[in-house]
């Protein structure tokens, strides 16, 4: 192998014409004329034709003729410019070819599952499928060829600039990039963690990290100033689309800093990380409260890109003939809407009332909906009749509505049930009429979140017990006040989506207590919970904040992928499994032996109280999910993994009773009855014929322990 003189694929040129070069890759295609051969060599590079004229060599030519998609190859050959108007200019190399003069054969490839080639071999031809049009999960299975797709490495060849663009603004800005533990303990942080036994301290676990969240506030403690790590993350959550269990984040804290380092820091990292895919984000980034937020947009990520924000329309309608909207504003109630501009002719009457009032709205939670259209300055509607002149013009004053417009309205007695129905209301009605600029990025700092809510009558952290409040001189005995109180969080939004947030953190031990006495957190709970970080804070904290970007999201959003899953290497399906390497999956006993998993440990049992393994050993799956879809698929039966697993529970749970069964000891008890006649009982005076199985089969008589040695036979 010829590594030293490698040229690659993507980097062979019109300079190099004349000149001979050494090729390593991949076959991407073949196109054989008779008289020529033309494959596509494949690498990392990119792609180059290389041919083989019998002519020239004939064993040459027949060796090649053996080749097929995915053999991976050295060739070494002679660069030629491509004859006028044979060019390709699908590929970047396509100017000129390569005259092979020798061929190795590396590896062979068996028959792929799907397409892997994205290039036609002639201008205008057409791939026969498309890697693209390939179900997700068959790709997952077999990553590792869809990772040989030029597309998909360029994605991540991206991810890596971008990663790497991180790194150097930090290092300009004096961060320092520092690891902290994956195995940590479990802290309460809103989604479950993943816990990691201890074999060593049987009964006990570790943690894997949903975030360095402690750790980074400890680095601050610690005297550090600057931290940042590309740090993995892991959150055992409910499955929610463009989620995965385990993701990435850029974590970075900072010491004796405020908002506004954060706010110009990250806005102008944002702008480089952006650059790299070619985007020019806007600058200085908008604000807006958190309040102001869910009031115009019903979201605290609201979409910028287009426009529709809500406009409170409660006060024009005092006194109202109208009985639906006259109740719901006597009741405390919300009446609220959006104008959508120009759509009168796009959004008929049949689709506001009888589509979107009848049947979206209630979808989204809503009772109903309230629409109009203006047409010759005057509003129109079915039920337009029921407002005063004065009320129709007030709402199309407030909306600076003009013809053609239509307007939406939403009235509740929940507050908060208006927004939410507003907001989805808002999202549908600008992706059906393609509102929605999808080359425009409009970022967004979303500040001052309340900084408790209520939940089940007890208050609780809406980002985490570490925030700093806005003021220190509240009492956290009195919980009106504590809702009254908002946090100095801040959430990075952009085109409706949350980027990252972060907050200022309490560095003063006074201020923390209140904190935990508001959430009626007891010191021995607090210390239990979180007692080697407050036992930290006692040696003096300095002030400090941070922030955490979702660097998978972030990624996605640059590269203009709908679907996180693509820039993920190796990433888990919508169900957190893994169809490549079929996890997760059971393990052998003997491990779960080893770490006392399936006993009765107590939490807190100490070395003299070690846990022991229980007397009933945790049994193997013998039926594995990959025969349950080989008897399926022999009985022409279609089973989703739900079902797979149900069966697989089931046809391991009747040989675990079997075994069970088999481990009694009965040879002193009497039968007290018999399902079978008495002569079918195989007595201990009765020669045993040759096979175990024939008793079955003949009606022979057949001994009670022979009876347990059945499921043995037929899983055998």
């Amino acid at each position: 192998m010829q590594w030293k003189n490698r040229t690659y694929c993507g980097d062979v040129g019109q300079e190099q014409a004349g000149g001979a070069v050494v090729l390593m890759g991949w076959v991407d295609a073949v196109r054989d004329h008779g008289n020529l051969l033309f494959i596509h060599l494949r690498d990392i590079r990119g792609i180059v034709q290389v041919v083989f004229n019998p002519q020239t060599g004939a064993d040459l030519y027949l060796e090649a003729t053996r080749l097929k998609e995915e053999y991976v190859v050295e060739i070494e050959g002679v660069v030629h410019l491509r004859e006028p108007g044979t060019e390709n200019p699908n590929l970047a190399t396509g100017r000129v070819e390569v005259f092979a003069t020798r061929l190795e054969l590396f590896a062979r490839s068996k028959n792929l599952p799907f397409q892997i080639s994205e290039k036609a071999m002639v201008f205008g031809e057409e791939l026969k499928s498309s890697p693209e049009s390939v179900d997700e999960e068959l790709r997952l299975q077999y990553r590792y060829l869809d990772l040989r797709r030029p597309s998909v490495q360029a994605r991540f060849i991206q991810r890596y600039r971008i990663v790497r663009c991180i790194r150097e603004f930090l290092d300009e800005r004096g961060f320092v990039e520092i690891e902290t533990p994956f195995l940590t303990r479990s802290t309460p942080e809103g989604a479950r963690d993943f816990l990691v036994p201890s074999r060593t301290h049987q009964g006990k676990f570790y943690a894997l990290p949903q975030s360095p969240q402690l750790f980074k506030q400890l680095l601050m403690v610690g005297g550090l100033d600057r931290y940042f790590q590309i740090a993995r993350c892991f959150r055992d959550e409910d499955l929610r689309p463009n989620r995965q269990p385990e993701f990435t984040q850029l974590d970075l804290e900072a010491s004796f800093i405020d908002e506004e380092f954060i706010y110009e820091m990250l806005e102008e990292l944002t702008c480089r990380i952006f650059a790299v895919g070619g985007i020019e984000v806007p600058r200085p980034f908008p604000r807006m409260t958190y309040a102001e937020a869910m009031s115009r947009y019903g979201s605290d990520r609201p979409d910028l890109r287009f426009d529709m924000a809500f406009e409170d329309l409660t006060d024009l309608f005092e006194g109202t003939g109208y009985a639906i909207f006259r109740r719901i504003r006597d009741e405390g109630g919300l009446i609220k809407g959006f104008c959508v501009k120009g759509a009168a002719d796009l959004l008929s009457k049949n689709i506001l009332q009888n589509e979107y009032a009848l049947k979206l709205v209630p979808a989204f939670g809503g009772k109903g909906m309230t629409w109009m259209k203006v047409a010759g300055g005057r509003l129109e509607s079915n039920i337009v009749q029921f407002f005063s002149p004065e009320e129709q013009a007030g709402l199309v004053a407030r909306f600076q509505a003009g013809d053609g417009d239509v307007l939406m309205l939403i009235a509740d007695t929940d507050r908060d049930l208006a927004h939410k129905v507003l907001a989805a209301l808002r999202l549908h009605v600008a992706q059906r009429l393609d509102l929605i600029p999808q080359n425009r990025f409009r970022p967004l700092w979303v500040t001052d979140f309340p900084l408790f809510e209520l939940k089940e009558g007890r208050l609780s952290s809406q980002h985490h017990p570490f925030t700093m409040p806005d003021r220190t001189g509240f009492d956290p005995r009195d919980v009106q006040a504590c809702l009254r109180l908002n946090s100095r969080a801040y959430d990075l939004v952009m085109n409706g989506e949350e980027l990252g947030g972060g907050s200022i953190r309490i560095h003063d031990m006074a201020v923390q207590r209140k904190i935990f006495e508001a959430l009626e957190l007891s010191p021995e709970e607090a210390e239990g919970k979180f007692g080697f970080f407050l036992n930290a804070l006692e040696f003096g904290a300095p002030p400090h904040a941070g922030l955490a970007l979702g660097l998978d999201r972030v990624i996605a959003m640059i590269l203009m992928e709908p679907n996180i899953r693509e820039i993920i290497a190796f990433p888990k399906n919508r169900s957190a499994f893994c169809p490549l390497t079929r996890a997760p999956a059971g393990v052998d006993p003997l491990q779960l032996e080893e770490l006392g998993i399936g006993i009765a440990a107590a939490g807190g049992a100490g070395k003299d109280s070690a846990a022991r393994p229980s007397k009933r050993a945790v049994r193997s799956e013998r039926i594995s999910a990959a025969k349950v879809r080989h008897v399926a698929r022999l009985a022409r039966l279609r089973v989703d993994d739900a079902e797979v697993r149900a069966f697989q529970k089931d046809l391991n749970a009747v040989l675990e009773h079997f075994e069970t069964l088999q481990a009694l000891d009965t040879r002193d008890v009497a039968p007290m009855s018999h399902v079978l006649d008495l002569r079918n009982v195989w007595r201990e005076d009765t020669p045993r014929e040759g096979k175990e199985i024939e008793p079955l089969l003949e009606n022979a008589p057949m001994r009670e322990a022979d009876y347990f040695k059945v499921p043995k036979i037929l899983e055998g």
